[in-house]
């Protein structure tokens, strides 16, 4: 696989969670899914996280080992989103993208791993 879609996928990945991580912070929407979720004391986290991982694989362009780290946290962030959604019961199509988000970031750190190995 080419390195080009691989960055393709890594932009794709920060300029999500960089919109996602801003949404925790400012969309009334996301602050009520927070609630309905019962995780409302977690929202900020996750917004931080997101932002921080969004920011990282940008920075992993020009320090790899950033794409490393932030790929393995918001796959983990991502896996947790999943278990959640499926946890409250939200459905298939609610639950895809977060399972959608895992799978992308756990190929980018695999990818990486490998080419580090």
């Amino acid at each position: 696989m080419s390195s080009s879609y691989i960055n393709w996928l890594e932009l794709f990945s920060s300029f999500s969670f960089i919109f996602y991580g801003l949404m925790s912070f400012f969309s009334l929407e996301m602050k009520k899914e927070f609630k309905r979720w019962n995780i409302s004391q977690f929202r900020v986290i996750v917004g931080i996280a997101q932002l921080i991982g969004g920011i990282g694989m940008i920075i992993g362009f020009y320090i790899p080992v950033f794409t490393l780290l932030a790929s393995f946290g918001l796959s983990i962030l991502m896996l947790l989103g999943f278990i959640l959604r499926v946890m409250v019961k939200d459905g298939v199509l609610k639950s895809l993208p977060s399972l959608f988000y895992f799978l992308i970031n756990s190929f980018i750190f695999f990818n990486f791993l490998k080419t580090i190995i």
